[in-house]
């Protein structure tokens, strides 16, 4: 789809109350990789303005606890944490080892917070610091300590600022860029709309540095990215992600009822204010009120499950619980809460759950009944292995 003359407003961009808002490190750092003060106050000169609607910036509240005087709201995902400690720790770029990004991200995260903190000052209005891991959306106590956390701080005229918890995060619970994370945190505050900061002003049909190509300014489905050549354009030396993952983020964000603008940060106001720039990812699914979505896209199996035919279609299908009967084979060390991955008996992964069981525990109930292990282990082993509420179906 190429790019077309379109309405001066998006009624549905300018209608959106809740909005969570992607910035990423290249967008908020200089050259060298410290925090650049300018690019961060422009960025808070921006969505002060939206949020005070009138744009005077009066950091007032309405009699309803809505964040902003006309009744938005706005939810900040940030990058920056480990590019703004490259500087300090006399490193000139960002390390591979995670050790060394755990540290940077220590002394740029306190950096990062604190500018945000300084500069949404300027026009009286307090920020809230929120660092997630995957487990603590994955798993169903942590993602509902999240979303009270979140909603919280909205009602309280606090401005969250969410980032992945480098400092602490491995690989194994990391959610990998930030653009996924802005579209899981989307759904978790059930926001009507996520915008996409990049240095790019939009998705193109193949590199926007190559002379003849255009910006695409409607996407309604996945065909309309048919034939598209995303690649890595917009990808900088200091942030992990690229329009790869902004794409990904918005199909993410999309397909759970969430619409998207891609834009650069240079133009966010007129994203926020649903001015035709940028490109506009149009909702392709239905919103959904659990956390399921964070359990398919957001969780890295610690190990696997092999399903018979019957229990691939029962859980495929019938959409049931995977009980012990329907086993054939298990593999990886994990314990009960952990996620795993439930396979045919061809390897292909059909569904992705929560184990109640340790992967020690399992090949004692392979191919059991569940009334069978409760006469002889006791009314414990009398349950699903994975219950269908921790379940998700992958596509």
């Amino acid at each position: 789809m190429t790019e077309q003359d379109g309405p001066a407003v998006r009624d549905e961009v300018a209608a959106a109350r809740r909005i969570v808002v992607k910035v990423g490190s290249s967008s908020l750092t200089t050259a060298a990789g410290g925090l650049d003060a300018d690019r961060v106050d422009a960025l808070v000169d921006v969505l002060a303005k939206v949020l005070d609607g009138d744009g005077k910036g009066d950091g007032g509240r309405d009699g309803d606890g809505k964040g902003g005087t006309n009744g938005k709201e706005i939810v900040l995902v940030s990058s920056g944490a480990i590019a703004a400690g490259l500087a300090p720790l006399g490193l000139d770029r960002r390390p591979r080892d995670l050790a060394r990004q755990q540290a940077a991200a220590s002394v740029g995260q306190g950096l990062l917070v604190a500018r945000y903190t300084a500069s949404f000052a300027r026009y009286g209005r307090r920020v809230g610091q929120v660092l997630l891991t995957t487990d603590d959306t994955s798993r169903r106590a942590h993602y509902r300590n999240a979303t009270r956390t979140l909603d919280q701080l909205l009602a309280m005229g606090a401005l969250p600022i969410v980032n992945e918890n480098d400092t602490v995060a491995t690989d194994e619970i990391r959610f990998g860029d930030n653009d996924r994370l802005a579209a899981l945190v989307a759904h978790l505050v059930r926001a009507d709309l996520l915008v996409l900061l990049s240095d790019v002003d939009g998705l193109y049909d193949g590199d926007p540095r190559t002379p003849g190509t255009s910006r695409i300014d409607e996407v309604r489905g996945p065909r309309d990215l048919d034939g598209v050549s995303i690649g890595s354009a917009g990808r900088s030396g200091v942030g992990t992600g690229g329009m790869v993952t902004k794409v990904e983020a918005a199909r993410i964000a999309t397909a759970a009822g969430v619409p998207v603008v891609l834009t650069s940060a240079s133009r966010a106001g007129d994203a926020l204010l649903g001015r035709h720039t940028g490109t506009f990812f149009h909702r392709t699914g239905r919103r959904s009120a659990n956390r399921l979505l964070w359990l398919a896209h957001a969780s890295a199996p610690r190990g696997a499950l092999t399903l018979d035919d019957g229990a691939v279609r029962a859980v495929v299908e019938r959409r049931t619980s995977l009980l012990p009967a329907g086993i054939a084979a298990v593999e990886g060390e994990f314990t009960a809460g952990d996620p795993v991955e439930l396979r045919d008996t061809g390897g292909r992964p059909v569904a992705r759950g929560l184990v109640n069981f340790d992967a020690k525990e399992i090949p004692q109930l392979i191919g059991r009944s569940t009334r069978d292990l409760a006469r002889e282990l006791g009314p414990a082993y009398e349950r699903e292995v994975v219950h269908r509420d921790d379940l998700v179906v992958l596509g």
